[in-house]
């Protein structure tokens, strides 16, 4: 698995442009499959429209948070349609104009305490220091990985969308994660 961090945020034009060529040259295009969380999608379509023009076959996975409703098909989104959940930064109760909700081969929906115990993991075990977001990523990554019995000469890049900036007293905090109801398990 490969991990490709970025920051930025913007129009769809530029990860098409920038972070999606940027994903191409660090893996020499050898990417089976691209998983990514959405937030308003611009993200996510960029970086998939690129992909899919210059590696055919690719599979792209999208990760929405169980409340929101950018997956597809719209029946994925009725387990808690609409109702609040606690990763910041990806889902939405509309599907905003920038998001292509079909450039994604496959969607996931995200738990809160699988997404949350995934960004902790990450943080304590290869020091990025990442928030919910790019926790949702991973554990759709894994869910994808695992149902489709995915191994050994496979690529899978996911992408790591923001910082912990926002999140220091939220789900890195034990005493936030136990009021919240999440474990604070380890992995």
């Amino acid at each position: 698995m490969c991990w490709i961090s970025t920051r930025t945020r913007g129009m769809c034009w530029h990860m098409y442009d920038s972070t999606a060529e940027e994903i191409i040259e660090q893996t020499d295009g050898n990417i089976q499959h691209m998983v990514m969380s959405a937030g308003t999608g611009g993200t996510m379509t960029g970086i998939s429209k690129k992909l899919k023009e210059k590696i055919p076959g690719i599979t792209i996975v999208g990760v929405d948070p169980r409340g929101s409703i950018l997956a597809k098909p719209d029946s994925l989104n009725d387990q808690n349609r609409l109702q609040a959940y606690q990763v910041e930064g990806i889902g939405y109760d509309f599907i905003p104009t920038v998001c292509d909700q079909d450039i994604a081969d496959v969607w996931i929906k995200s738990e809160d305490e699988a997404s949350f115990k995934y960004a902790r993991a990450l943080i304590r075990h290869e020091g990025l220091m990442c928030g919910g977001s790019c926790g949702s990523a991973l554990s759709g990554a894994v869910e994808h990985i695992r149902k489709n019995n995915i191994g050994k000469g496979q690529r899978v890049v996911v992408l790591l969308p923001d910082s912990t900036r926002n999140y220091m007293s939220k789900f890195l905090a034990d005493e936030w994660m136990n009021e919240h109801g999440f474990s604070t398990e380890e992995l």
